[in-house]
């Protein structure tokens, strides 16, 4: 099968290689409340494992870094958050008018410093949601950010072309690394696909999801069908 082949490849040479992953819907389970999410057991030991075999292990979300290092909890793994803004500083800039435009919205924001959240995963009526948050999509665009829709949730971020892209590559090129994989489930994990363009060896793994856009499985080199089946595609690393 191709997926033992390229996993096999990875495996070979852990030394060399890099396997970074996103969380929600990716290593944890898609939950109602951002805060209930949960990495399960098994999965989290196979991660702690697999950072003490591989030369990085990394964990890129739209969390923030300590939220993620609190979710996931194993020494060792290099956490990134807010879809790689924090890598950049020029999104330090933008802290105050993300929080400002935060202020000016009625709709409930999960605010971080350098980028906000709107989900509407528990809105009773989702359609209605949506109508509501492309208004507040097009104020973001008058104010100079960006907004970028994902599963159940409208993010509104600095006007910087940092993303989960260009962190994979920041990572990557840190360490001379030119083998790597990467793992998510939503559209922001198109950059991290495009961010492994060039290397010598590129895995591409999509999460898949009724939620989650066609594009990720037509871009991957390896589909699996939910949280579960990745931490089975992890265990295969460590062979």
């Amino acid at each position: 099968m191709e997926t033992e082949r390229l996993l096999a490849r990875l495996a070979e040479r852990p030394a060399e290689t890099g396997v970074l992953l996103d969380v929600d819907g990716t290593l944890a389970p898609i939950v109602a409340q951002p805060e209930d999410a949960v990495v399960p057991d098994e999965t989290r030991g196979l991660v702690e494992q697999l950072t003490a075999r591989y030369a990085l292990v990394a964990v890129i979300s739209g969390r923030p870094s300590d939220d993620l290092a609190e979710l996931v909890g194993i020494e060792g793994v290099v956490y990134v958050g807010e879809h790689g803004l924090e890598l950049d500083p020029r999104a330090g800039e933008w802290a105050p008018a993300i929080e400002e435009f935060a202020d000016s919205v009625e709709w409930p924001a999960e605010r971080k410093r350098l980028s906000l959240s709107f989900h509407f995963r528990t809105a009773k009526d989702e359609q209605a949601a949506v109508t509501e948050l492309r208004g507040v999509a097009d104020r973001a665009v008058a104010a100079g950010l960006r907004p970028r829709w994902g599963r159940k949730v409208l993010e509104v971020r600095p006007p910087v072309d940092a993303d989960k892209g260009t962190a994979v590559r920041a990572l990557l090129d840190e360490r001379q690394l030119l083998r790597a994989m990467y793992a998510g489930d939503d559209s922001t994990d198109l950059d991290a696909f495009r961010g492994l363009h060039g290397l010598d060896l590129a895995v591409r793994v999509a999460v898949v999801s009724d939620e989650g856009p066609n594009e990720l499985g037509e871009a991957a080199d390896i589909v699996v069908g939910g949280p579960d089946a990745l931490a089975g595609l992890l265990r295969g690393l460590l062979v």
